[in-house]
C-alpha cells in the first residue's frame, strides 16, 4: 500500500506564488517507477486534474494552469512538487496528490487512472 501526504498549503494574495510537496512511502517498488499527478476539486465542482508526470518526467497540465503551474518530481526524497505561481482566485481548491504504477499517457489527467491518494492540502487565494 503506497501512503501519500500533502504539503505547502495555505493562504494567499492574487498573483503570489505556493509550493505544494507530496511524500511517498510504503511503496515495494523504485519510487521513480510511478506515475504521479496533482488534482484539485473546489466546493460544487468536479474534481480536476491539474498536472501529471510520469516515469520519465513527461508533464501535462491542465489548460486553465499552463505557464503558471510546474509539476517536478525528486526520485532520491521519493517527494512530487507542485510549483504554483501567478495565482488566481479561481486556483481556490483542495489539492490532491495520487500515484500509480501503470498509466496510459492518455489518461494521465484522469482521476480514475490513479489507485493511490493523499487526503489532500488546502490552497486558499484571495483577491
Amino acid at each position: 500500500q503506497v501512503q501519500l501526504m500533502e504539503s505547502g498549503g495555505g493562504s494567499v494574495q492574487a498573483g503570489g506564488s505556493l509550493r505544494l510537496s507530496c511524500a511517498a512511502s510504503g511503496y515495494t517498488r523504485s519510487y521513480s517507477g510511478y506515475y504521479m499527478g496533482w488534482f484539485r476539486q473546489a466546493p460544487g465542482k468536479e474534481r480536476e486534474g491539474v498536472a501529471g508526470i510520469n516515469t520519465v518526467n513527461w508533464t501535462q497540465y491542465a489548460d486553465s494552469v499552463k505557464g503558471r503551474f510546474t509539476i517536478f518530481r525528486d526520485n532520491a526524497k521519493n517527494t512530487l512538487y507542485l510549483q504554483m505561481n501567478s495565482l488566481k482566485p479561481e486556483d481556490t481548491a483542495m489539492y490532491y496528490c495520487a500515484a500509480d504504477d501503470d498509466i496510459i499517457w492518455r489518461a494521465l489527467l484522469q482521476g480514475g487512472s490513479y489507485r493511490y491518494w493523499g487526503q489532500g492540502t488546502q490552497v486558499t487565494v484571495s483577491s
